[in-house]
């Protein structure tokens, strides 16, 4: 069946669906499903930032729930603890931003200059393994790393520098977790670099090549221009994280003496509502975190659109 709908002076076309279109929706009803049971289902439970929930009650009894209204908000935007953990989180996030989001975009536009195809493949799939470790036993290598007869110090002893306990060092862990961040996911996070750089039509360069460009503006007018939109998208969505840290790793590096620089608001939530038991007071805190985040999203999405003309929407 067709039907023509008519909108101003244009003609739209619609047809109906065949069985070939159901059998290829057919194919996200599973991934649908799950998406609703686990991602949309549980946002009810964020009610509970606006109530003095206990565990074991039933929260979809609206009546007989204890209202509270922003309460947990503001006992966490005046608390001691909420100037430390914002700072923290902005600066890991950043840090994360400025190398864990650009090392994949220049691993891959220098990896994509070898020539020798052997060696290219060798750098690229060692790249990707430490992505494949878990995060718990790549804190345990870095600790053991970082330990005072560990390697690193015992290269540094080499140079003449006297041993230290880097990771009890509230000045050297911004830099222990970014480094140990970027490390494992710089190499899986460029396959999307690659497979679009791969995708360049090779003419491009060969015309650039006959009208004298080196390598080097092959790369800035061709291979740049042509993942441009990419990083634009990755860029507004590494801004949804601003406020989102690496807690598991976080938890597995930092120590008490470490609070003032490792202490974010994943691991605060994590010690306040674990162990504290403060479900209320730390769905707020989620809640304080998801608003941010789709604010810094949708603003930083807005000027990717104006500037660059990609966005996510």
């Amino acid at each position: 069946m067709m039907a023509f709908r008519k909108s101003g002076s244009l003609t739209t076309k619609h047809r109906g669906f065949t069985r070939e279109d159901w059998e290829l929706y057919s194919l996200f009803i599973p991934a649908a499903v799950l998406i609703i049971i686990f991602s949309y289902v549980p946002m009810w439970g964020i009610i509970i930032a606006f109530q003095d929930y206990i565990a074991g009650n039933s929260f979809f009894q609206l009546s007989s729930a204890k209202w509270v209204g922003f309460k947990h908000f503001r006992n966490f935007v005046n608390s001691m603890y909420f100037s430390r953990t914002l700072i923290n989180t902005i600066r890991l996030s950043v840090m994360h931003l400025l190398f864990g989001f650009t090392t994949p975009i220049f691993f891959a536009l220098l990896l994509n200059e070898v020539r020798t195809l052997r060696y290219k493949k060798f750098v690229q799939t060692a790249s990707y393994l430490p992505y494949f470790i878990s995060t718990v036993v790549a804190a345990g290598m870095v600790l053991s790393f970082l330990e005072v007869n560990g390697l690193i110090n015992n290269l540094l002893g080499l140079l003449g520098l006297q041993p230290r306990e880097y990771i009890a060092s509230p000045s050297a862990y911004p830099w222990i977790y970014t480094a140990t961040n970027v490390w494992k996911g710089f190499g899986f996070n460029s396959i999307l670099y690659f497979s679009t750089i791969s995708g360049i039509d090779p003419n491009l360069y060969e015309s650039a090549r006959i009208d004298g460009a080196n390598r080097w503006q092959q790369i800035l007018h061709i291979t740049v221009p042509s993942i441009l939109y990419i990083i634009a998208v990755q860029l507004v969505m590494q801004m949804g994280h601003i406020l989102n840290t690496n807690t598991d790793l976080a938890l597995l590096l930092y120590r008490s003496a470490t609070y003032s620089t490792s202490d974010v608001i994943g691991t605060y939530v994590y010690r306040v509502g674990i162990h504290g038991g403060k479900y209320s007071y730390t769905a707020a805190v989620g809640l304080f975190q998801s608003v941010i985040a789709f604010t810094l999203t949708f603003i930083t999405n807005k000027i990717s659109n104006k500037l660059t003309g990609y966005g996510l929407w």
